[in-house]
Parts: structure tokens; C-alpha cells; sequence
């Protein structure tokens, strides 16, 4: 998970070095890193909830 994050803030860091200004790709790039780092942590919890649920059953 903090893999996807550095990969997001190294994202966000590009886009903001290239342009100041708005662009509809750099918000969706944004938006697609964003979008990896909350998978990231979803997939993370049903990791750990089927770990835990082994052991309660």
C-alpha cells in the first residue's frame, strides 16, 4: 500500500512540475492515482479480514 502511495504523490509531483495551469488529463491522472491508492487499501482489508476470520472460525 505505501508502494501506491509514493507512486500517487510521485504522480501528483510530475504533474505539477510540468503546468500550474488546469488540464482535463492531468486531473484525471490525479484522479486515476487517487483512485489506485484506495484500491490499495481496500484489497489491504480483505487481506487482513480473511487472515483474521481464519482465526475466529
Amino acid at each position: 500500500m505505501l508502494i501506491v502511495e509514493i507512486m500517487n504523490s510521485a504522480i501528483e509531483a510530475v504533474i505539477g512540475l510540468v503546468g500550474s495551469e488546469y488540464h482535463e488529463l492531468s486531473g484525471r491522472a490525479k484522479d486515476m492515482g487517487a483512485e489506485a491508492v484506495l484500491l490499495a487499501i481496500v484489497l489491504a482489508l480483505f487481506i487482513w479480514g480473511s487472515i483474521l476470520l481464519q482465526y475466529f472460525i
